[in-house]
């Protein structure tokens, strides 16, 4: 399949994205240097493990942070390099800033409020990656052609004026612990739709809204299909709510309507 035919394959959405990854590949092989794309989604990195796939890539890896991270870049390498030696130049990819928060403020900022003040200094949600929240402030993770200006106007928003702000190595990055917690639902049908519906606490009307407008992703990948089936061990990610596994069909209720014990990503 040639570069034409794996463009024709996606969304108008998606071709851009495909096309700076092929561009990536390119560079990396005629001036044999390591090359990245921007933090990536849940979706886009789906959908850069197809294309790599496609045409038989070998020397490429992704990376966030670390194994739990949600946002990463793809890197694609020479093949004189080994994966050894791309992993000792994280650093020079991406980097840290650590914002700690005076006494006053520890525990009162969310993941929205980091982000929030990130987008008020003009930066696009690409060049960030994951935002660790801890109780102390946040490690936040941002590629290294924009940590001199991060570095240096953070502290202009008036949430950080008294914050310590400092620049640290990835591999100094604040290990969160990811938490799971059971959920039971009770569904008529394991159709999309219906699934969303409990999960969101909502109606099927409104569920089918959010479907269609796209918030939806199982197993990384955005569906519209409202009258999709979904299977064991799926991975649910609505936008605003959160991710699901489901995890276990438990049984049927009196009235014949399917248990399911589901995972939540908190």
């Amino acid at each position: 399949m040639n570069k034409q035919e794996i463009l024709n394959h996606y969304k108008e959405e998606d071709r851009l994205l495909i096309a700076k990854i092929f561009d990536k590949i390119e560079i990396a092989e005629k001036k044999n240097k390591i090359t990245n794309t921007d933090f990536l989604d849940l979706h886009q990195k789906n959908i850069a493990q197809k294309v790599i796939k496609s045409i038989q890539c070998e020397n490429y890896l992704f990376f966030g942070g670390d194994e739990n991270s949600e946002r990463k870049v793809l890197i694609i390498y020479p093949s004189k390099f080994s994966k050894e030696i791309v992993e000792k130049n994280y650093n020079n990819i991406m980097q840290i800033i650590e914002i700690i928060l005076p006494n006053d403020l520890q525990g009162k900022y969310s993941h929205r409020d980091y982000l929030g003040g990130l987008m008020k200094l003009g930066l696009k949600r690409e060049k960030i990656g994951d935002i660790i929240v801890f109780n102390e402030g946040a490690n936040i993770i941002v590629l290294n052609e924009i940590i001199k200006f991060v570095k240096d106007n953070i502290s202009s928003l008036t949430r950080f004026s008294k914050a310590q702000i400092k620049v640290k190595e990835i591999n100094e990055l604040y290990k969160q612990e990811i938490k799971k917690i059971d959920e039971e639902i009770i569904v008529s049908s394991l159709r999309l739709d219906n699934i969303v519906s409990e999960i969101a606490k909502t109606s099927r009307t409104k569920a089918e809204e959010i479907i269609n407008s796209g918030r939806v992703f199982l197993n990384f990948e955005n569906i519209t299909k409202t009258s999709k089936t979904i299977k064991l061990e799926d991975i649910l990610t609505i936008r605003g709510k959160g991710r699901f596994k489901i995890k276990e069909i438990i049984g049927n209720t009196k009235k014949g309507r399917i248990i399911l014990l589901i995972e939540k990503f908190v």
